[in-house]
């Protein structure tokens, strides 16, 4: 809050000098000095630099700790997504939530603003604490509890937190600038406001593309925590230094070294503790891991060579946030499932896979008659494993050293929007389940028929044999294709997880394709003609009529 000089009570123009104070108002000797230190008449505070420049300085300030309060936030709203899916629903609780607490934390600095130098840095010191080691106590939390509500309701308790010690940074920052030298409060406000707001669109556009690509979650979380915590001791402990008392400035030195201190230490042993808790997380040994802008990327297990001690070595596993993607012993059933009656019935020579773990495209290129594969996956990092890991890479069967193969970069929605092209055969192993019914939308489905040559055919997964299967039809159908819907082999219970139901896919085309395996391909393991169509018969027997609405992006 700003106090404002006694006197007349109306309030000046944006172009008049500020009041002088009023008579009775101006003390005949200086205040004496409190814990806090000596504070001069009216206000005044010794600054260590002339007035303009010590301005400047606040706003900096100002800029720094909201990039940083951005960040906080940002990591905050990453997290929810990782940890516990369904990134809309964390998304808005984590924004709700850190705005209502930013409004307590500005009531609750009306409280601090007697002491503004000495409070500022004690909130950055709080705030670069909270908000440093989030990152790593919600990860280790959530690897150790297994518990959702336990790692929601810390997600929660993070965001009251750091929301609080947000709040409290403006007032406190306008009671500075206000002491160094008393103005309209508009001029003040708006001052402030563009400092805070360009700094936020800088910790914005720093968070996905230097901090997460550079450093992670965690040892992005700790930097920008320390950078928060150099802002506050710049501001107090040498512009405003005449504001605590000797001993409150060793105190506060003090709490600046520790801070800075234990932020260094969690950094020094982030690579151990996060080790600890994939370990305890995924269990067996962890051969890779890495968190890219867009998940996090964890392989265990692998072949006996890389497992010393073990006889039978665990099987080879992907995980993606925290989700199994690939196993290597049953992998084969969905992946043989989801492209090879693709490749047959019709054309096949030009090929367009959507997703790049390099599974569909290791079935794809069995197939003589394919003579360009083209890739599309947004994270570069998946495609990457198997250069970096030989296992991965036997488990792909190298298909990412064949000539017939181009990768492109890209979000696939987003790349079929905007590049021509048609294909024989489009195949989709895209994760719906992390993209939140995206890659199973009546606007996905058509932006895939509209790259389908006249003859050709899309694969996609269907899920689970119940209502997705058939909102998953209803929007091939919505684009104008006709689909047929089929299962693979059922997972058996083992080292991938307990029995379940077969999954299901959906062939779709111009005209209702014809579920077939091509002869001059290698025989599948686990597929035959016979079976995919008695799949199919008994999906058709059960499909319900009329069907359910297509899911929609913009739809519930």
């Amino acid at each position: 809050m700003i106090n404002h000089p006694v006197g007349r009570s109306a309030q000046p123009g944006p172009d008049a000098p500020a009041p002088p104070l009023a008579a009775e108002s101006r003390p005949t000797a200086p205040r004496p000095a409190g814990l806090g230190g000596a504070i001069r008449a009216a206000g005044a505070i010794p600054l260590a630099l002339p007035a303009r420049p010590a301005r400047i300085l606040v706003l900096l300030a100002a800029f720094v700790c909201a990039a940083c309060g951005l960040v906080y936030e940002l990591e905050l709203v990453a997290l929810g997504g990782y940890l516990l899916g369904d990134s809309v629903t964390q998304t808005s609780v984590v924004l709700s939530v850190m705005v209502f607490a930013m409004g307590i934390g500005s009531l609750l600095a009306k409280s601090l603003t007697r002491r503004p130098a000495t409070s500022f840095a004690l909130v950055e010191y709080a705030l670069s604490l909270t908000g440093g080691l989030s990152a790593l106590a919600l990860y280790c939390g959530w690897a150790w509890l297994r518990q959702p509500h336990a790692t929601l309701v810390a997600l929660v308790t993070a965001t009251v937190l750091i929301g609080l010690l947000i709040g409290a940074e403006i007032p406190l920052l306008m009671t500075l600038i206000q002491r160094i030298r008393r103005e309209h409060a508009g001029r003040a406000v708006a001052d402030l406001f563009a400092a805070d707001y360009v700094g936020a669109l800088i910790g914005g556009l720093a968070f996905p593309f230097v901090l997460l690509p550079a450093l992670g979650q965690t040892a992005g979380a700790l930097v920008t925590g320390a950078v928060n915590a150099v802002a506050g001791a710049v501001v107090v402990l040498w512009l405003f230094r005449a504001e605590p008392t000797r001993r409150a400035r060793l105190l506060l030195w003090t709490g600046c070294g520790l801070v800075l201190a234990a932020l260094g230490l969690a950094a020094a042993c982030t690579g151990a503790i996060e080790r600890a808790a994939r370990h305890a997380l995924y269990g067996g040994p962890i051969r890779f891991a890495a968190q890219s802008r867009y998940q996090e990327i964890v392989l265990t297990g692998g072949p006996a060579e890389a497992v010393a001690g073990q006889r039978t070595p665990p099987p080879l596993k992907l995980f993606l946030d925290g989700r199994l993607a690939v196993c290597g012993p049953d992998e084969y059933r969905e992946h043989e499932a989801l492209v090879r009656p693709a490749l047959a019935g019709g054309p096949s020579g030009r090929v367009l896979v959507l997703g790049g773990d390099g599974l569909a495209l290791r079935e794809v290129l069995r197939h003589p008659a394919v003579r360009s594969v083209l890739v599309v996956e947004r994270d570069p990092e998946l495609p990457a494993l198997a250069r970096r890991d030989d296992a991965y890479d036997t488990l792909t069967e190298h298909a990412w050293d064949d000539p017939r193969v181009r990768l492109v970069t890209a979000e696939p929605m987003g790349w079929l929007r905007k590049t021509p092209g048609q294909f024989d055969v489009i195949v989709s192993d895209l994760d719906d389940e992390a993209a939140h019914g995206k890659y199973r939308s009546r606007e996905f489905y058509g932006l895939a028929a509209r790259r389908l040559a006249p003859d050709g055919r899309l694969a996609v997964r269907g899920g689970a044999p119940d209502g997705v299967l058939w909102s998953s039809e209803a929007g091939l159908a919505a684009a104008g294709l006709d689909a047929v819907p089929y299962q693979g082999l059922a997972p058996v219970a083992g080292d991938c997880g307990p029995a379940g139901p077969a999954p299901a896919f959906l062939l779709a085309g111009h005209a209702v394709p014809a579920l077939a395996l091509d002869p001059a391909a290698p025989a599948p393991r686990s597929l035959t003609v016979e079976g995919l169509r008695g799949t199919a018969a008994r999906l058709s027997a059960h499909r319900p009529s009329p069907l359910p609405p297509p899911h929609a992006l913009i739809g519930p």
